[in-house]
């Protein structure tokens, strides 16, 4: 639920609520982010939207189902993605997030990129949350549109970018050295004027599907952060190659996941499947 908020309301370093312009996202209860590809070539081929009709539709749909907060992606991030263009990434991107925030201006809208003029087109438009996939490695000047704008910013750690990191997923220590990244960027953040800042271990990227269900399996450890923690689970390949299936079957593998990353203290589900997952977080809460 989003709540009337002043600035000197909200606690920076809050694990259970989060700040998006003079409103706090209440996060004492999960909630629901839903995934809006509009994108040709996301690895799960049902969430591809390529009209700005269709994705406000699915945009709608999963408003109407639970969601929270809606992410925007125009850039696919699917391991071997190829690259697109600022330019063709903006036009694919701007058009649906002023859509949506016609519709439903108290509606939470992220925009899923690691390029700053994309980031900084999408909040002109109506976004107020940034999610890079690249841990500002990738852009840099990211980190400063999050502070101008004063929108939460979504940490998520990877290595190398989407067509390298499958080959970087040799760690000393997994925990340690993901550990070692958040503290160093969550000091760069706070030193650009970034206060909200929400940690997503960033399942399927860099990551072994070993590593991957072994960071499930102790997924707490990042609450040393005093950070809210976002798992983006849905339709992985860690569950459907683990289990020798499709992304289209991997419904049941989510929920399942979904349902660990809860109990370990997950705060934002990253999900496809908006319905199931609010009935998860129904359940279990």
């Amino acid at each position: 639920m989003m709540q009337d908020s002043s600035v000197e309301d909200t606690y920076f370093g809050s694990i259970s609520s989060i700040r998006i312009g003079d409103k706090l996202l209440d996060l004492s209860i999960p909630v629901v982010m839903g995934i809006l590809n509009v994108t040709p070539d996301s690895f799960y081929a049902e969430s591809r939207e390529k009209s700005t009709n269709s994705a406000f539709d699915k945009a709608k749909e999963m408003i109407n189902a639970g969601a929270m907060v809606i992410d925007v992606g125009g850039y696919s991030t699917r391991p071997g993605a190829d690259e697109i263009s600022i330019d063709e990434e903006v036009s694919r991107v701007v058009p649906i997030i002023q859509s949506i925030r016609g519709e439903f201006p108290g509606i939470a809208i992220s925009i899923d990129t690691f390029r700053s003029k994309v980031a900084e087109e999408a909040i002109l438009a109506g976004a107020n949350i940034i999610n890079d996939v690249s841990g500002f490695e990738i852009d840099p000047d990211i980190i400063h549109i999050a502070a101008k704008y004063k929108v939460p910013y979504v940490l998520m750690h990877m290595r190398g970018n989407p067509k390298t990191m499958q080959s970087l997923t040799e760690y000393a220590n997994l925990f340690k050295d993901i550990s070692f990244y958040f503290s160093s960027k969550i000091e760069k953040l706070k030193a650009a004027g970034v206060n909200d800042i929400i940690l997503d271990p960033g399942f399927g990227f860099a990551k072994t599907i070993e590593q991957n269900h072994d960071l499930l399996r102790h997924l707490e450890a990042f609450h040393l952060f005093e950070k809210p923690i976002l798992a983006g689970l849905s339709r992985k390949s860690m569950i459907y190659k683990k289990l020798g299936i499709t992304p289209e079957e991997s419904l049941n593998g989510t929920i399942a996941l979904n349902a660990i990353a809860l109990q370990k203290g997950a705060k934002i589900l990253r999900v496809h499947d908006v319905k199931e997952a609010a009935q998860l977080i129904s359940l279990l809460k």
